[in-house]
């Protein structure tokens, strides 16, 4: 008769896929709570200790780490040294292993959980078994996913057994599920040790869903998600309405919501390919969406929009009255959503905007590599400014020129902001020299200059781009310093009367 070994704090589906083992002739052997939960269901069951000759001991956390258990998982069928081993130890085959691990993941993020409830939570005899058992994947059949239940019984109930396929591919999850549980351990240890750059990086992330395909149609793509759930996330998004997103729908939603969260009153975000074409402010979502759409009505035709307010059935008809691949907010009215879902396409997301600016973790891909950098979460403040011209910045003028530079924070550098009146009225992005993004900036807003703010996500290189912004009639420069020619661009404001402040902060976006 063969045996399987089920063992699984997950014990969704469990008692139908024991009882169909059951039917097609095998012996069950259990521990703790899942021999209870089957015992209850009527089936016997053999005690893992009946098997070791052994009790389960140090409250358990001792009880299948034995030679009866890892011999039986472990010996070839089919070779006669181990088969002459295992019958001079009275091992038993154990040809099937049922386990899922102590809920890790969910331990350490429950608020409540305490240190030692976290480390009890870490499973040692589970990976065990579920090594050994994939190991020898040739003879023994391990599932770690109820998902695969039905596919066992059913090879087991037409072939007497699973396929060598099958059971390769279920080894394979196995070592995938082992690798991502210890990845979960170690980097808890990192944190509360305060290893802030391991020698070994070790991440995880569970499949969200597979894309169609990624930048280009020629390229496959997937999107992952973090355990963590935060804030200001794609990820933790639910989509009301609207098509599958893609790869593209996914970077720029991203972008547009990591711009959203620099604001705490009522912000609208147009994004287009990963720059903000349009940003406002307003008393209300209403008029800060108004602005973003005023700042470029031609870019956001296609682009993504993030509102920090509720979405209501006035902004809703505005929004339906031109194309756009997403709208992102905490929420929308019943009668905005009948208003929007007119359009069958266009995506319609929810997401949690309760913590703004929360600390994190950038990973960017490099060739044979990767790269990792704190999230950039840093806010200049106006006590921060440092004002290096003759003429001084009016409060209102540092409240627009603070405006401008969170802006300029999440354009791809070379970076060149323009704003007025709480809206984005020019934004140069990615140019090869600092000049050509500000030519770019100040050619869009046109006329709008004439008295606006000008911001810079790096500093002057030389005073071309004061000389440029004179000309269009700039009222005031937001920039870090720092050049060893800021004196340049302090004299030429004081040239043409615009007011300068330095952040000391600089902001590149690569």
């Amino acid at each position: 008769m063969k045996r399987a070994l089920v063992s699984v704090s997950d014990k969704t589906n469990l008692v139908s896929f024991v009882q169909n083992l059951v039917e097609l002739g095998y012996e069950i052997i259990s521990t703790g709570g899942t021999k209870k939960t089957l015992e209850e269901a009527g089936m016997n069951v053999i005690a893992i200790d009946e098997v070791t000759g052994f009790p389960e001991i140090l409250e358990g956390r001792v009880k299948t780490l034995h030679p009866m258990v890892h011999g039986g998982l472990l010996a070839k069928r089919d070779d006669a040294h181990h088969q002459e081993q295992v019958t001079q130890n009275n091992i038993k085959y154990i040809d099937l292993v049922c386990v899922n691990l102590y809920p890790f993941a969910k331990t350490i993020q429950n608020p409540e959980a305490t240190h030692e409830d976290k480390i009890e939570n870490i499973d040692i005899g589970g990976p065990s078994m579920l090594r050994s058992a994939a190991k020898n994947f040739n003879d023994v059949t391990v599932v770690v996913d109820a998902n695969d239940y039905d596919l066992i019984i059913s090879e087991i109930r037409e072939q007497g057994n699973t396929t060598l396929k099958t059971r390769q591919m279920l080894a394979g999850k196995v070592f995938n599920h082992t690798a991502a549980y210890d990845a979960m351990i170690a980097n808890y240890f990192n944190e509360i040790n305060e290893v802030e750059v391991p020698e070994k990086l070790t991440v995880t992330y569970d499949l969200k869903q597979t894309l169609r395909y990624g930048e280009n149609p020629h390229q496959k793509a997937a999107f992952y998600q973090t355990l963590q759930q935060p804030s200001y996330s794609v990820v933790s998004s639910e989509q009301l309405h609207g098509k599958e997103l893609s790869y593209n729908n996914i970077a720029d939603a991203n972008a547009a919501l990591e711009i959203l969260q620099e604001f705490e009153g009522a912000a609208a975000v147009a994004v287009k390919h990963m720059n903000p074409c349009g940003v406002g402010l307003g008393t209300t979502i209403e008029e800060a969406y108004a602005k973003a759409y005023e700042a470029d009505p031609t870019s956001i035709f296609g682009g993504i929009v993030a509102l920090n307010r509720e979405v209501s059935k006035p902004l809703a008809e505005e929004l339906h009255k031109i194309f756009l691949e997403i709208v992102i907010a905490p929420s929308f009215t019943e009668e905005a959503l009948e208003v929007l879902k007119q359009k069958k396409n266009i995506r319609l997301l929810t997401t949690d905007m309760s913590q703004r600016l929360q600390p994190g973790q950038k990973l960017v891909s490099v060739k044979g590599g990767l790269l990792v950098q704190e999230l950039d979460t840093v806010q200049v403040k106006k006590e921060d400014l440092e004002c290096v011209t003759e003429v001084k910045p009016t409060e209102e003028d540092l409240e627009q020129l603070l405006f401008g530079f969170q802006v300029c924070k999440h354009v791809k550098s070379n970076a060149i902001t323009l704003v007025k009146n709480d809206m984005t009225i020019g934004v140069g992005a990615g140019q090869m020299n600092r000049v050509g993004s500000a030519k770019i900036a100040l050619e869009q807003a046109g006329a709008l200059a004439q008295g606006a703010y000008l911001a810079s996500d790096a500093f002057f290189p030389m005073s071309d781009t004061v000389e440029l912004a004179a000309k269009y009639g700039i009222k005031a420069i937001i920039q870090p310093g720092g050049s060893i020619k800021d004196q340049d661009s302090i004299d030429a404001c004081n040239k043409h009367g615009i007011a300068m402040v330095f952040t000391k902060v600089r902001h590149f976006k690569h």
